[in-house]
């Protein structure tokens, strides 16, 4: 975190606070042949609830973001993606964090073996995409990754 001495747009003196982030926010929006995406549901502490979301992960800086999403997606559903499209960028808290994501489309899914960290309590799910766009506007799904690239997909595929 750093603090800067700014003058306001109203001419007056202020502190700015910044929050750094050391990862690089990356989401996987994986589909297959047949218009179906995988959600996984994690116990996230800092909202004091399970979350369904996309498949995600945090990766270091200087790590190359595509390698991350590739292991990511095998370890939490075990998928493999013959084809990856760079999906969206986001500024994730631009008012008070320097936090950036990644999204990626994987399709060509081949099926294997997840390999779960063992700080994960991961539930996963496979629905077809309009399932899980349905959970974005009903509010089940709130994480602001997964309601973004849902959301671009829907916006930009026909369903």
């Amino acid at each position: 975190m750093s603090h800067d001495t700014v003058i306001t747009p109203g001419n007056t003196e202020g502190i700015y606070g910044v929050i750094h982030f050391k990862n690089h926010a990356v989401g996987i929006l994986p589909i297959d042949e047949d218009g179906c995406t995988w959600l996984v549901s994690q116990s996230r502490y800092v909202m004091g609830k399970l979350s369904w979301e996309i498949p995600e992960v945090g990766c270091p800086m200087g790590e190359d973001i595509l390698e991350a999403a590739k292991r990511e997606l095998r370890e939490e559903t075990g998928l493999s993606a013959r084809d990856w499209q760079h999906w969206l960028n986001m500024d994730l808290s631009n008012s008070v964090t320097d936090e950036q994501a990644t999204v990626y489309l994987a399709q060509g899914l081949t099926k294997g073996e997840s390999n779960l960290e063992v700080t994960e309590d991961i539930d996963v799910k496979k629905v077809p995409i309009s399932q899980a766009i349905d959970m974005v506007l009903s509010g089940e799904i709130t994480d602001a990754i997964s309601v973004a690239a849902l959301m671009k997909y829907a916006a930009t595929s026909r369903l």
